[in-house]
């Protein structure tokens, strides 16, 4: 079969290092070649089609949306205001950090984009105020996965591709399981700061400091509101969504903030055009390996499998995200996301789970990865800022996974927990 054979020769080639888009481009070609009818060409063809969809247009420009708003002053700015607001509870300087990706995730959509901004800023200020270096780089790494649930969302984007489920629809129904996140990391750093001893601020609370930080920070708490209300009453699609998410991006930097030279917005459009470029090389890569399993009704197959040994909806579900934390722990999740969709979306119809709940359900499961070893992105970033070993990491980031684990078992089994647009 050319799905077994491209399947062993992708293993193989992951396992040697090759990075994944490579090897898929070049395990597909090493499974057609035990065919008889399908030649290079072909390749060529499935790896340029795929990327003729209006949709993408948005990925690149919500890319430089987050690198235009977290690249200049308001990442100062925002810590600052939540450090006023937070500082005072137990752990508060690192529920500054869990507060901070869920706002940067209403600009930047990217976990990886956070983890480096953010962690750049935050970890050498929480190591500095007596945190374990451990501990903050943990943190950082796990509130930096909360950028994908709340919108825009770049895997959600990419979902929506496979899987011909709504953008905004995916969109509006991240807010809540990114708000829980959000809560449940809190609750985490607040347990841990009382149980401790973190260092927190005491000193008394200044509302003329507070007014000012909040005016400044406003750019950025109002467009994550402005691209939900736009998507919700259908006022502009996702494509021109994200547009207008740049031209406000480019806007607030230049008038309000008055930190947009040209050169902040040549690297800006640098670091958007090679993130874009990675997606792209990823979606490409695995358009060829979804037609291939298409075309030998793999899919088909898979749910008929899976019905017949396993036969209840819940082993069913219960199944299907045990695979996705496995896979989610060694490959990038962009292409996990195109990889797993066409195989789990026929599964999810046949018992009853509509795309979007599955898109939910895949983007927290996979979201766990970014900072569970041995390929952790977040987890990598982080470590490496904090300058400490990824093990003792991993062992600070225990409550989180607990915490996550638990938000997606909800999500998974409760249909209502899915908001509805």
């Amino acid at each position: 079969m050319l799905s077994i054979a491209t399947f062993i020769a992708f293993l193989a080639l992951a396992m040697l290092g090759l990075p994944i888009a490579h090897a898929l481009i070049v395990g597909a070609q090493l499974g057609l070649m035990q065919s008889e009818r399908l030649g290079a060409e072909f390749i060529v063809s499935q790896l340029v089609t795929q990327t003729q969809s209006f949709p993408l247009i948005a990925i690149p420009f919500f890319m430089l949306t987050g690198s235009l708003m977290v690249g200049g002053k308001l990442g100062q700015y925002l810590i600052d205001l939540l450090s006023t607001l937070m500082g005072r509870f137990h752990g508060g300087p690192a529920q500054v950090g869990v507060l901070s990706s869920t706002i940067f995730g209403g600009v930047s959509g990217s976990a990886v984009a956070d983890a480096s901004a953010i962690g750049s800023l935050l970890i050498p200020w929480l190591k500095k105020l007596g945190y374990p270096p451990a501990f903050a780089a943990g943190t950082i790494a796990a509130a930096a996965t909360i950028d994908i649930l709340i919108p825009p969302s770049i895997p959600m984007i990419i979902y929506s591709l496979v899987s011909n489920a709504s953008i905004g629809a995916l969109f509006v129904a991240g807010i809540l399981p990114g708000v829980i996140m959000c809560g449940g990391f809190m609750v985490v750093c607040y347990v841990q700061g009382r149980r401790r001893g973190f260092p927190r601020d005491t000193t008394p609370f200044d509302w003329a400091r507070f007014r000012i930080q909040l005016l400044y920070s406003l750019p950025a708490l109002a467009l994550p509101v402005l691209i939900i209300v736009f998507l919700r009453f259908g006022i502009a699609t996702p494509t021109e969504v994200s547009v207008m998410s740049t031209l406000y991006a480019l806007i607030v930097s230049w008038v309000v903030y008055r930190d947009l030279s040209l050169a902040r917005l040549k690297h800006s459009m640098i670091d958007a055009g090679l993130a874009t470029a990675v997606v792209m090389l990823i979606i490409m890569a695995s358009s060829v390996i979804g037609w291939i399993l298409t075309f030998e009704q793999l899919p088909a197959d898979f749910v008929a499998l899976v019905q017949r040994s396993l036969g209840e909806s819940w082993m069913i579900i219960l199944s299907m995200n045990a695979i996705m934390l496995a896979v989610g722990m060694f490959i990038d999740l962009p292409a996990a996301v195109l990889l797993l969709t066409p195989m789990f979306v026929p599964l999810a119809a046949a018992i009853g789970m509509d795309t979007v709940q599955l898109g939910i359900m895949m983007i927290i499961n996979l979201s766990i990865g970014l900072y569970h070893p041995p390929v952790g992105t977040t987890l990598f970033i982080t470590s490496s800022i904090a300058q400490v070993k990824m093990g003792k990491v991993v062992i600070e980031l225990i409550p989180f996974y607990f915490v996550a684990i638990g938000i997606l078992m909800l999500f998974a089994f409760v249909p209502a927990m899915t908001l509805r647009m």
